[in-house]
């Protein structure tokens, strides 16, 4: 009778815990966020264009722009790496971000993936569990009837963070070759089918990337995710596209992309199924300086 008791105290934990973290809480609309505006722990990050952030947005958003929560590119340094953890709390206090803080994500234009990237550092960070992204962005705000101001908020009292970064969302390269294809996970490539099938291609300025992919992975567009308002598409579909490439139910989702910010788009999705995530942080930035191979989608008749 005891066993009994203890299987099902047990099964009743797990579907609390799953029920605690259960992707779509990982959003909110417009309609909610608009409820919560006068909440003291609250912390708008808005990310986007200047002029756009400057033309409007939501009462109380600080703008943020990617390179002040990354590390200092030297030269011949990785683009977007996740700074130091002691860096990296100290330039989200001076946003006002605290322990107790409830940290919503929004962006201006198009700019989903940029905004992904920084509700991934906060995970990294260790906030992961009190970060929502606004579907939609700004534009979902104004679609709603919700009002924008000009009026740039006066700085934030610093906050006090002393949670524990999250450093087991990033891997390295050394990684990726151990486990591209090992039980359990699935390595993604977040770019565009014309990078992650080649030809090589020219950037400009001098830059090109080489033909195709890390070996094992699949193709999982960032742009793919989202609906023609930058929505991300409803749980079922996303399940149905994650699936396609592979992805089974409590995989692991590794993903990677040219600098390691188009991937975290694909991350979001799988936080959103439940998953558990992995940024190859270096992307194919790192991969292409180490010289290590690469496969062609083309070639081995992938899809």
């Amino acid at each position: 009778m005891l066993a009994s008791r203890t299987v099902l105290l047990s099964l009743a934990f797990a579907s609390a815990t799953a029920a605690a973290q259960a992707g779509p809480s990982l959003l909110v609309t417009p309609a909610q966020l608009s409820t919560e505006l006068r909440d003291p722990r609250l912390v708008l990050i808005h990310v986007g264009p200047r002029p756009d952030y400057d033309a409007g947005h939501i009462e109380g958003a600080r703008f943020v722009q990617l390179d002040e929560i990354a590390a200092p590119r030297a030269e011949g340094a990785l683009s977007l790496e996740l700074p130091d953890d002691g860096a990296l709390r100290g330039r989200l206090e001076t946003l006002g971000i605290s322990d107790d803080s409830r940290i919503v994500v929004v962006f201006g234009a198009d700019w989903m993936s940029p905004s992904t990237r920084v509700v991934f550092t906060l995970q990294a960070a260790g906030l992961g569990a009190q970060t929502r992204f606004l579907d939609g962005g700004t534009a979902a705000w104004k679609r709603a009837g919700l009002p924008l101001v000009t009026a740039v908020p006066r700085a934030a009292t610093p906050g006090r963070l002393t949670k524990a970064a999250d450093r087991s969302v990033v891997v390295d390269h050394r990684w990726v070759q151990a486990r591209a294809t090992a039980p359990g996970i699935r390595l993604i490539d977040g770019r565009a089918p014309m990078f992650y099938e080649g030809p090589r291609m020219d950037m400009g300025g001098g830059r090109s990337h080489e033909a195709g992919h890390i070996a094992g992975a699949r193709n999982i567009p960032f742009n793919s995710l989202g609906d023609d308002s930058l929505r991300f598409l409803p749980v079922d579909e996303l399940r149905r596209r994650f699936a396609a490439a592979g992805i089974q139910p409590g995989d692991t989702v590794a993903a990677y992309c040219h600098i390691g910010q188009q991937a975290t788009v694909v991350l979001f999705g799988a936080r959103l199924l439940g998953h558990p995530i992995r940024l190859y942080d270096g992307s194919m930035d790192d991969w292409e300086k180490r010289g290590l191979p690469l496969e062609n989608a083309k070639k081995s008749g992938q899809r």
